[in-house]
């Protein structure tokens, strides 16, 4: 089994009453974004409907997209799970290669499903995305190692490497992702994608070709 992988947005040690508020305002804010969308969604909003102080939700996310930052945490712990420990090429027991390609496959098509909370979930106020990609940057570092060890990857500097795979799973995406075709008005599909993806680990990890650069 791999070694674990952080978890963002349950504290260690939770208290008891802390962790009942916190279902409590996740609940409340998947019960909201079915009604009206994630641009209804606000802190204010989400204290006075969950019955809370507005001290306690702006202690537990900090800002309106925290809470998004929330929500996406608990729907990505299924995938975590299945990266972990679940059957290869995603979970253990696969080529670091094929596993690249299956992460990613899993998480552009999670990114489709979960466009609009992932979308809110970056912080506009921030110069940079208000999550930490923790799951997606320490796994694909993680491979990327393998890969090297397996003689599948010549790369030296592996952490700017991992910062740059790990960005093609995440801000530009969800902007493809939300937008439509011009003109067309039709929804993108994950295939395509999915596809590219696959391409760009191909090359980055083919010996070959980093030794050609």
């Amino acid at each position: 089994m791999d070694g674990p992988l952080v978890s963002f947005g349950r504290p260690r040690g939770e208290r008891a009453d802390a962790a009942r508020n916190r279902e409590r305002l996740l609940q409340v804010a998947r019960e909201m974004i079915a009604e009206d969308g994630t641009d209804r969604v606000t802190m204010d909003g989400l204290a006075e409907r969950a019955g809370l102080g507005k001290g306690t939700v702006f202690r537990r996310f900090g800002s309106r997209a925290g809470i998004f930052v929330a929500l996406l945490d608990d729907d990505e712990r299924a995938l975590q799970q299945r990266v972990l420990s679940g059957p290869p090429p995603l979970g253990p027991g696969a080529d670091p290669v094929q596993r690249l390609v299956a992460f990613g496959r899993e998480r552009i098509a999670f990114l489709f499903d979960h466009h609009a909370v992932a979308r809110a979930a970056l912080d506009t106020g921030q110069p940079v995305p208000a999550r930490d990609r923790t799951l997606s940057g320490l796994h694909i570092h993680m491979l990327l190692r393998e890969a090297r060890r397996a003689g599948r990857l010549d790369a030296a500097d592996l952490d700017s490497l991992a910062l740059q795979l790990t960005a093609a799973l995440e801000g530009p995406l969800l902007l493809y992702v939300t937008t439509a075709e011009p003109g067309r008005g039709a929804a993108r599909t994950p295939e395509p994608l999915a596809e590219s993806w696959q391409m760009l680990v191909e090359r980055v990890c083919s010996p070959a070709a980093s030794t050609t650069r």
